[in-house]
């Protein structure tokens, strides 16, 4: 448990030095050397709550909310606080993302696009060379980052605590240490041949890889984080941060250059959404595939599910015949809006969901026909949700692309840089899913908000790349139409579709099931895991107001959610 402790806040929301010395008294003392990360699942709390995938960025966040600040402080310290505790997955420096955010003194639902653009020299032709795998973790597969732009944005847009407090917990446990989990050790081992050596000096010891429970100490980070906390974002976009980045990318020839850092500015868009029952789903607009995840569960909603239950035969069989079409829209539609807007007034539509229903063979799987071309994806990503006591509401997905990124790492400042131009499609030469310099990039990340009686109920996400969308629409359904709690509707089993025609089912679905999916015409492939949500729900007075907070760690990995009590403390 974090202690309660005064701290200097400043009045002023600027970029002002601030002490990050008196972190250590707040954390709870672990001894370095092996340890094992315990997972922590459902919470409730009348003040406010986070959920993320490690424990030390919940309590991060929580910190926040503790000293009075609101949902885009917490969102900013739980950000950072990933980059130190499972640097494969995001990187509030060298990453990218994509935010929803409810604010409530506007009542407004807003689209936060942390994805950054293609450089403006980038040139695609290196990644239709035969030899190409090796350029997807390189520098040339580097994208200007937006995560640091884009969270400094909304905070100052909507924040309320002093920027340097929020870097506070980051930089304690990087320079402190954490415990190597058993996925960072597995991605460490996985990617231990492309580190340099300063990577390996930091992530292993005596020239072999961290395993599970060895202490992490990252200083490079940490000083990077305090030179942020004092200066804001132009350390990145234009300073001494930026120029480190760039002497890296150079010495690998690269395309990104300081030109692409100091013209990046965040972006903000209108959201998406679709009405479901008596709910509104809302998520991201393009760049991101999130439509996917609307036109799946716009489908299902032609279905009464309810009579049908969950993971029944027949509920699965038309799941993975609207996921599949969710999957195909992707593919036909993803890409930067400046070259293939997707026609959302046809996709969102219910005609158009009617037509999908209409051609399902009840007895037979269909035969994916792809649209003429592919999407490479990467799952090492990361998602959480925080809210607060005003009702406001972020749901975040962020990331490097694939693990650890490009594997570029900028010594001095403790950095992994994005492989994102990695996940564009290549063939042929010009299609709108190539990376057309200058212009935004596609991905998968759906962080999604449920709205009920024009209010925040559900907010959702999950990594997992191209299942992304899908694992989101299910959790839709099994929240509205299976009225599952919140815990059970994140830990039930999911299925996914895949390219080439392969149907994803998890290990925990009854073999019963699967052989029935395969006698439909699916080919059924078990898995262990699909997604690793977490998400949050609230509660309202008679008034409108948050009274209650109840938040949910996936059971597929060592997550922790934790909610605050605003009489009594954590």
């Amino acid at each position: 448990m974090i202690s309660q402790r005064p701290l200097l806040l400043l009045t002023s929301v600027s970029f002002t030095a601030f002490s990050l010395s008196g972190y250590a008294q707040t954390v709870p003392p672990i001894e370095a050397g092996k340890q094992t990360l315990i997972r922590t699942g459902t919470a409730e709390g009348t003040g406010g709550l986070v959920a993320s995938a490690h424990r030390r960025a919940t309590e991060a966040g929580l910190e926040m909310l503790e000293l009075g600040g609101n949902a885009f402080d917490a969102t900013v310290a739980v950000a950072a606080t990933l980059t130190v505790v499972e640097p494969m997955n995001s990187n509030i420096f060298g990453g990218y993302g994509t935010l929803i955010i409810y604010a409530s003194e506007q009542e407004e639902v807003l689209y936060l696009d942390n994805n950054g653009r293609f450089p403006v020299s980038a040139n695609s032709d290196v990644f239709r060379q035969t030899d190409s795998r090796d350029v997807m973790h390189s520098a040339r597969a580097v994208s200007t980052p937006g995560n640091l732009h884009g969270f400094e944005a909304m905070w100052q847009t909507h924040g309320s605590l002093p920027w340097a407090t929020l870097w506070e917990p980051a930089a304690f446990h990087a320079d402190e240490g954490v415990a190597v989990t058993a996925a960072l050790a597995r991605a460490i081992t996985a990617n231990w041949e492309r580190f340099p050596d300063r990577a390996r000096q930091i992530y292993g010891a005596g020239g072999e890889p961290f395993t599970e429970g060895d202490w992490l100490g990252q200083h490079e980070l940490a000083a990077s984080m305090r030179q942020v906390a004092e200066q804001g974002s132009e350390a990145l976009y234009g300073g001494s941060i930026g120029e480190a980045i760039i002497e890296e990318i150079e010495r690998g020839n690269g395309f990104l250059t300081m030109a692409d850092l100091t013209a990046h500015q965040p972006e903000w868009f209108s959201p998406i959404s679709i009405n479901y029952r008596e709910h509104q789903l809302i998520t991201a607009g393009a760049p991101s595939n999130s439509f996917a995840a609307l036109v799946t569960a716009g489908i299902m909603s032609r279905y009464h599910n309810t009579a049908l239950g969950s993971n029944t035969i027949v509920y699965l069989h038309r799941l993975a015949e609207a996921a599949k079409h969710g999957f195909w829209t992707r593919l036909r539609y993803a890409g930067s809006p400046e070259n293939n807007p997707p026609p959302f007034e046809i996709l969102l539509s219910e005609d158009y969901w009617q037509q999908q229903v209409d051609q399902l063979d009840p007895a037979r799987a269909s035969t994916f026909q792809p649209p003429g071309r592919t999407l490479q994806e990467g799952a090492d990503t990361t998602h959480f949700v925080v809210a607060d006591r005003w009702g406001n509401v972020v749901s975040a997905t962020i990331t490097l692309g694939q693990a650890f990124g490009s594997t570029v790492f900028v010594e001095e400042s403790g950095i992994w840089l994005n492989n994102s131009m990695a996940f564009s499609t290549y063939q042929p030469k010009g299609n709108p899913m190539d990376a057309m310099p200058g212009t935004r990039k596609h991905s998968s990340k759906t962080p999604m908000l449920i709205m009920k009686d024009g209010r925040p109920w559900v907010a959702i996400g999950t990594p997992g790349g191209h299942t992304i969308p899908q694992t989101v629409a299910q959790l839709s359904i099994n929240l509205i139409d299976f009225d599952m709690n919140l815990q059970t509707a994140v830990d039930t089993d999911r299925i996914a579709f895949a390219e080439p025609n392969v149907l994803l089912v998890e290990e925990g679905l009854q073999e019963t099931v699967s052989n029935q999916l395969n006698s439909l015409g699916h080919q059924v492939r078990s898995t262990t895991q699909i997604g690793l949500v977490h998400a949050l729900q609230i509660e309202y007075d008679n008034n409108g107001d948050p009274i209650r907070f109840i938040g949910a760690a996936d059971r597929r990995g060592v997550g922790v959610a934790l909610g605050l009590d605003v009489a009594v403390g954590r």
